[in-house]
């Protein structure tokens, strides 16, 4: 199935008819709280489906429902995100240095979100890339263990309803990215620092942003330790805990910690900032094997 297959006949169909469109090319689909990103399903985008009948039930329990579609094997797309917020932004400044480098040749289509942001779809690896956030860059990947939210979804903007829509589709090949080299380019990984508190200079902003960037250079077994550690330098320079949360939670899920693990790490945090990390990764941390269902295509070719 090509791009255009996929997304071009979503514009004229209702969040029902979408769902049900993607699920008919094996896609799986979740339902997202109308106008928003949240999941309804319990679990999120691991309870996504291509079943019919599954997809039927769903939106005719939430017909208004946003459509979620998780990224990677499970649908066969990837996604490179690129965000627009803050004055001024840096997302498209970091897509376009990244575009002349030779980094995000490929796509196969390209989606506008309802804040004016971009979506860049890429046909999936077939070797599997994790999803990650880059907080400096402003510009995110979606790849296994994320999920992207399609046309025609709809959130509310200055009091308009305003649908993700189709920019643009491929003339050319179409290819997957390089996601850690993508990454490594916007973010060169810095070296490794040591479980002491340090003192961290420049404005609060500052501060978070180089705490929270350092964060996403932590690996396997060290990505709950490194929240934790994070999150206490944040409390200690004066960040709250809704800051921290904004700050770390979007890192922290995109280096593959669960929701769940990441409140709990961060509020334990605050209720001692001054201690240091425990001794052994939770179980969280450690590396989960990956399924890649063998019977779903890729949906960009």
């Amino acid at each position: 199935m090509d791009a255009e297959q996929f997304l071009a006949p979503v514009a004229g169909m209702s969040l029902a008819e979408a769902a049900a469109h993607y699920a008919s090319l094996g896609v799986p689909v979740f339902p997202c709280v109308p106008g928003e990103k949240r999941p309804l399903v319990a679990h999120g985008f691991k309870d996504a489906s291509a079943d019919p009948a599954q997809v039927e039930a769903w939106w005719r329990r939430w017909p208004e429902a946003n459509v979620g579609i998780p990224t990677g094997p499970a649908s066969g797309v990837e996604v490179v995100d690129v965000d627009v917020k803050g004055d001024p932004p840096r997302g498209p400044e970091s897509w376009l240095r990244a575009t002349r480098a030779g980094l995000l040749d490929g796509w196969a289509a390209q989606v506008v979100t309802p804040s004016g942001g971009l979506h860049a779809y890429y046909p999936a690896a077939e070797t599997e890339q994790r999803s990650w956030a880059s907080g400096a860059a402003q510009l995110d990947f979606r790849g296994t263990a994320g999920y992207i939210v399609a046309p025609p979804s709809r959130t509310i903007i200055d009091g308009e309803i305003v649908a993700y829509q189709l920019l643009d589709l491929a003339t050319g090949d179409v290819q997957p990215v390089n996601a850690a080299a993508l990454r490594e380019f916007l973010d060169p990984k810095p070296q490794r620092a040591s479980w002491e508190a340090r003192p961290f200079r420049g404005t609060l902003e500052e501060r978070t942003q180089r705490i929270a960037t350092w964060l996403e250079g932590q690996g396997e077994g060290e990505r709950n330790q490194g929240l934790f550690w994070a999150s206490c330098r944040l409390a200690e320079n004066g960040a709250t805990l809704p800051e921290a949360f904004a700050a770390l939670g979007p890192v922290a899920e995109g280096i593959g910690l669960p929701p769940r693990e990441i409140e709990r790490t961060i509020r334990s945090a605050y209720r001692n900032p001054g201690t240091t990390p425990p001794a052994a990764a939770s179980a969280a941390s450690r590396p989960v094997a990956q399924r890649t269902p063998a019977d779903r295509g890729r949906v960009l070719a």
